[in-house]
């Protein structure tokens, strides 16, 4: 297998989600700065032009990263981060869908309609006027989800998912294009603060550093 790798929140998701199922993975990095994967070569692998994809053993190229986790966790069943019943599989999904629904692409779109538009609008359509908007729909859905969350300590209780990672991710980036979520949120401060203790965390942070630095 061959990941084709980013500096970009999707991939990072990805990166984590291989880095607590303790897997290595050879990965090419693809330089979505300068605008790698929009060219003739990465779409001539992935006409979608986005990362992270993955190539198979048989050459399939897969692309989205959640379908990517989906194959992973068929293929290397433990540690489950889907679910090892299709009772645990439906409760992350769930919560992965309100995840990836309700905030990180109000996070993802706002962004490319504001603090990237320079690096966006040449690229894909854009709405700059949407861009405040998009934060507060995102902010107001964190609340929301804050207001769901059970007992924890993780988003489907004591099991650690993949919800986890994605809301994680995208939290983080959100801090770094000016949409800070609010720390003082009773279950998603704390619970925030119990992911970036985590080792991959720390792992796929330092990684994104480094690839950033190479691509200077």
């Amino acid at each position: 297998m061959l990941l084709y790798d980013a500096i970009s929140p999707a991939p990072r998701c990805l990166r984590m989600f291989i880095l607590e199922k303790n897997l290595t993975i050879p990965a090419q990095t693809i330089d979505v700065m300068t605008g790698e994967n929009r060219q003739e070569g990465y779409l001539a692998l992935n006409p979608a032009g986005q990362t992270p994809a993955l190539r198979c053993e048989n050459g399939q190229i897969l692309s989205e990263a959640v379908a990517i986790a989906e194959y992973l966790e068929e293929l290397y069943p433990q540690p489950s981060l889907i679910g090892t019943t299709a009772q645990e599989r439906a409760e992350t999904r769930m919560w992965w869908r309100r995840v990836e629904l309700n905030i990180t692409e109000f996070i993802h779109n706002a962004f490319h309609y504001a603090e990237g538009l320079a690096r966006f609008e040449n690229r894909i359509p854009v709405l700059p006027e949407a861009a405040e908007g998009l934060k507060r729909v995102a902010q107001d859905r964190l609340t929301w989800l804050d207001q769901m969350f059970g007992e924890g300590p993780w988003l489907c209780g004591a099991r650690f998912s993949a919800a986890d990672i994605w809301l994680y991710v995208w939290l983080d980036f959100g801090r770094s294009v000016n949409q800070a979520f609010d720390p003082t949120l009773p279950k998603i401060g704390p619970w925030f603060e119990r992911m970036d203790a985590r080792a991959s965390a720390a792992q796929s942070k330092l990684l994104m550093a480094t690839l950033t630095n190479t691509q200077k």
